[in-house]
């Protein structure tokens, strides 16, 4: 029990939030002239200037429940119990109800240790009224109902984001994983190309002594693609390790992604451009972009009759562009597929972009560099 206490308390704050968002103004807006409307049109308020002073100035803390949740607490409920003391009673308006919203916040935005003091203090607030005499014990514990409940939902609201937060970290490591199995074989295609080029050198250096010296240069250039793509390899496996080391495939298996009289919407692929000397990472990372951008379409895209591939390859970068005229409503804007995507081209220093069209249908966009990996 000690422990589970010691974990609770040693909690951290989980990623931080934006410090404050559009709607938290807007909520500030709008219940600013409700306040004002309320104290003007009820006619059983005892203190109409002092509930309309304390609704008030507590609005600006909806500005900071997600920076400093805890400060926001201590001051409404501090402020509230004040209130109570001066004008010997709860406070009477309506919109305070806005008030839940600081446990939520409490709970959802911070730290274990926060989250036991704030409480603490709310539960403080509970009893001091209650043992006043301004709230019969049966409101007591509707009020603690109330802040339970919502301490409940900022908590679950908290670890549902730390669970999708891992679930889109295990796709990165995954495609990372994927990423090292190709470059692995990237990189034993060019050690074998310059053991190859070493032996013809020696073979040749005898009768033509410049055959070495070619020979050196072609072994230097796949020994720099070889080390540029390990490096890459290694950023990949920063995390985990390959499992699996099977053979990968390559830019020119993207064409039997191409679906001429199969069943369901047809795969029309073109290819533009010199793909002879592409890097063997590039081709594949294109592959996998491609593989994936049309299985996707393929699963979501409802009513889909064609999918379009265009892969064009300029001087220094290639260019992937995978659309479809299906219906995508409903369909995640970034699913797990979109995130590993985004992942292996970030990997390999490129970007990767998907979203629907302005009229109908799905969009994926890759630029990746030649180079095959980050500067």
């Amino acid at each position: 029990m000690f422990a589970l206490l010691r974990s609770v308390w040693d909690e951290p704050r989980p990623v931080p939030a934006a410090a404050r968002l559009w709607w938290d103004w807007a909520l500030a807006a709008v219940l600013l002239p409700v306040a004002v409307l309320e104290v003007v049109l009820r006619p059983d308020l005892n203190s109409r200037v002092g509930s309309l002073i304390v609704a008030v100035g507590l609005l600006p803390l909806l500005l900071l429940r997600r920076s400093r949740p805890l400060f926001v607490v201590a001051v409404a409920f501090g402020v509230a119990a004040i209130a109570s003391l001066v004008f010997r009673g709860e406070p009477e308006l309506n919109v305070m109800l806005y008030m839940v919203l600081f446990p939520f916040s409490l709970f959802r935005w911070g730290s274990g240790r926060e989250a036991v003091i704030g409480l603490a203090i709310m539960l403080g607030k509970v009893g001091l009224s209650a043992a006043l005499g301004f709230i019969s014990v049966g409101e007591s514990v509707a009020g603690s109902a109330v802040l339970g409940t919502a301490c409940a939902l900022g908590a679950a609201v908290r670890y549902r984001g730390r669970a999708r937060a891992r679930e889109l970290e295990q796709v990165k490591l995954l495609e990372r994983e994927r990423l090292a199995r190709d470059l692995h074989d990237t990189v034993a295609h060019h050690v074998s190309a310059m053991a190859i080029r070493a032996q013809a050198g020696l073979a040749t250096a005898p009768s033509r002594p410049e055959a070495a010296i070619e020979a050196l240069g072609l072994i230097e250039s796949e020994a720099s693609r070889a080390l540029a793509e390990m490096r890459t390899m290694v950023r990949a496996l920063r995390h985990n390790e390959p499992a699996d080391l099977a053979p990968s495939p390559t830019f020119a298996d993207i064409e039997r992604l191409a679906s001429p009289g199969r069943p369901g919407p047809e795969v029309d692929v073109r290819i533009d451009g010199a793909v002879d000397d592409l890097p063997k990472s590039v081709g594949t990372a294109i592959y996998r972009l491609t593989q994936e951008s049309v299985t996707n379409a393929r699963r979501h895209a409802r009513h889909a009759t064609r999918i379009e591939v265009r892969v064009t390859v300029g001087d220094s970068s290639v260019h992937l562009r995978v659309s479809d005229d299906g219906d995508h409503r409903g369909a995640a804007a970034r699913g797990h597929g979109v995130i590993g995507m985004m992942e292996r081209a970030g990997l390999l220093g490129g970007t990767c972009e998907a979203g629907p069209n302005p009229d109908r249908g799905w969009t994926v966009t890759a630029v990746l560099p030649l180079t095959g990996s980050a500067a």
